[in-house]
């Protein structure tokens, strides 16, 4: 009798104890369950939750493995030790002393998230005692990707806590929450600590030891910590071209530079079918058509550069795309099966509302010029509603088709 066989009869002999959901969540994680449905009418289907789950997971390691070598990248360039073969393709870029500054950042954001979050998953698993289900491994990758890489730790262990236990818990955990619980850990995250998802100093590992350098009098010709997004909204000019913002080579969340990881991973969940590509195109959709009307606002002359809009007014609509979160959000943010909508038409009307939204809240509020986490949740909420009247809608023309048919 192999190992798996025996975890299991001890499983069975144990039913009941009030520990066992623990036990039976590691025994789940490691091996398929040793059971099957009787009776009534299954879908066959080789997919399950964690099988899910392991597929985001896949699509989100590229994201993670260039944000450690650009943690690292950026804390060198800060410091002005980087050379002239700067680039995504630069020697000075996928090197060894990059990636141990990235590991050595990153590598504990990863831990305290899945470490905390688990710990509150099983806690409640054995108060309950339910199951535990594998809804977090997904949060418990998001989490680090959309933090700054200077974040304290204990700073994201309190936002985890209180992300697992009111965004999911309290709704009755994994497939109940409505709203998304990585997000609401960024939420609490930005009006609990607002200075450091703000601030100039986090995004960039360094920024605070390179403005002592100059205060010293060290003469050092490199960037600050504040991100694209920043810059725009004080009127300041930036210091990286669109190939930089693309291939991912700025400041910001650890996962949320790289454009070009980010499509390949949309085209992998949308291959996988595990991403809706409607909420992603329609969010896409959103985004521009609300950056172009402010393109529109400021050729007309409406708005004057003196105003404290007219920075991120003025970006070309297509660029928004490229800076910020906002395809990060709508790849994997956007698409959670839990939270967004579930009907066709419903897709294309919440994803258009967060791309739309989520330009809004960019530009007037250049405090912190971010505005995707806002908009999911704000659509979140809203998501059953819309999908309710689309459904009223298709029963409204029904019943009108089938009363001129028997009249």
């Amino acid at each position: 009798m192999g190992l798996k066989e025996n975890l299991h009869n001890f499983k069975e002999k144990n039913k009941g104890k009030k520990w066992l959901p623990a036990f039976s969540a590691l025994h789940t994680f490691l091996y398929l369950p040793n059971e099957t449905t009787h009776g009534g009418t299954h879908i066959k289907a080789a997919d399950d939750l964690k099988r899910t789950m392991n597929t985001v997971i896949m699509a989100l390691v590229p994201c993670l493995i260039f944000g450690m070598f650009n943690a690292g990248y950026q804390h060198y360039l800060a410091l002005g030790e980087i050379g002239s073969a700067k680039g995504f393709l630069g020697a000075s870029f996928w090197t060894l002393d990059n990636l141990i500054v990235g590991l050595w950042q990153v590598l504990p954001l990863v831990i305290v998230s899945y470490g905390v979050g688990l710990a509150v998953e099983f806690v409640f698993a054995i108060i309950k005692g339910h199951e535990v289900e594998e809804g977090y491994l997904v949060t418990g990758m998001l989490v680090p990707l959309i933090v700054p890489v200077d974040i304290p730790l204990w700073m994201l262990a309190v936002a985890v806590i209180f992300g697992v236990i009111i965004g999911k818990e309290v709704f009755g955990g994994t497939g109940m929450n409505i709203l998304n619980p990585a997000l609401t850990i960024r939420a609490f995250l930005f009006f609990a600590y607002p200075t450091w998802m703000s601030g100039d100093k986090v995004w960039v590992h360094g920024a605070v030891e390179r403005d002592q350098m100059i205060a010293a009098g060290q003469n050092l010709d490199a960037i600050s910590g504040e991100t694209i997004l920043g810059s725009y909204a004080q009127g300041n000019s930036v210091a990286y071209d669109y190939w930089d913002m693309f291939w991912g080579l700025i400041p910001g969340s650890v996962g949320e530079t790289s454009k070009f990881l980010i499509i390949i991973g949309a085209l992998f969940l949308i291959f996988t079918k595990i991403g809706s590509w409607r909420i992603i195109v329609s969010t896409l959709i959103g985004a521009l058509t609300m950056g172009f009307i402010f393109n529109l606002v400021v050729d007309a002359g409406i708005i004057s550069e003196s105003s404290k809009f007219y920075g991120l007014m003025s970006v070309p609509f297509w660029q928004h795309l490229i800076i910020g979160s906002i395809l990060f959000g709508a790849v994997y943010m956007a698409t959670d099966p839990v939270t967004a909508s579930q009907t066709n038409k419903g897709k294309w009307i919440y994803g258009f509302l967060i791309g739309f939204i989520s330009i809004m809240i960019r530009v007037f509020n250049p405090a912190y010029p971010e505005g995707v986490f806002l908009a999911i949740l704000l659509m979140n909420v809203f998501a059953p509603t819309i999908d309710h009247y689309v459904v009223q809608g298709n029963v409204n023309r029904r019943m009108k088709r089938l009363k001129v048919k028997t009249a």
